[in-house]
């Protein structure tokens, strides 16, 4: 089988040829849920905290006398179910961090990766031709690339014209260095473009 190739968009011709032991993994969808949902857990800050009946600055006492008032017998006010009481069983600061193995880490990136290769869903772009951020050039050779929806925009340090140049794109989901693109963001975007030294480097992270 021929190794898939990513296209170049905008005015460069040609292509990339990509790695076939990279993007040529079978799915797995089970790592791929497991490395995304640990992925997704992790960027959760976790510090939403209620205050329970005991934290309440609210008196203890007895609202009114047991008997004799003719309405019915009452505890103290801090209760969850009165105005102003405490939350019953609500949320504390907590980790939501998920463990997965390296190597399924990389076999999920590698199957996340692979999804695109096979539909024809990546493209290069060469980052050198933007000599100065421009969202209009940006903007021209992403129109003519994949059926449309959302494009993950994937760079390295030093390509900060051509990141510029994205970042202002309504069918852009996000900008990111390789170092940064995790299974979750591969496998939610409709399409990947990827600058060559990109490329490298998601190959890199995913042997």
């Amino acid at each position: 089988m021929a190794a898939p190739k990513a296209s170049f968009i905008g005015k460069k011709q040609g292509g990339v040829t990509l790695d076939d032991g990279v993007f040529g993994e079978e799915f797995h969808e089970h790592l791929v849920h497991e490395a995304a949902r640990a992925e997704m857990n992790a960027r959760r800050r976790g510090t939403a905290s209620t205050r329970t009946r005991g934290e309440i600055a609210m008196t203890g006492a007895k609202a009114w006398r047991q008997k004799g008032t003719g309405r019915a017998r009452v505890g103290a006010l801090s209760v969850p179910h009165r105005t102003g009481g405490g939350v019953a069983f609500g949320p504390k600061p907590r980790g939501y961090t998920v463990k997965v193995n390296r190597k399924a880490r990389r076999q999920a990136l590698r199957a996340a990766l692979s999804v695109h290769a096979g539909r024809g869903s990546i493209g290069a772009v060469d980052a050198g031709a933007f000599d100065a951020p421009s969202t209009k050039q940006a903007a021209e050779a992403l129109a003519g690339f994949g059926d449309g929806g959302r494009a993950l925009i994937v760079l390295v340090e030093g390509e900060e014209a051509a990141a510029k140049s994205f970042r202002n794109i309504a069918d852009v989901a996000a900008v990111l260095r390789a170092e940064d693109v995790g299974v979750a963001d591969v496998i939610g975007a409709a399409r990947i473009v990827a600058s060559e030294a990109a490329l490298e480097q998601l190959t890199e992270r995913a042997r």
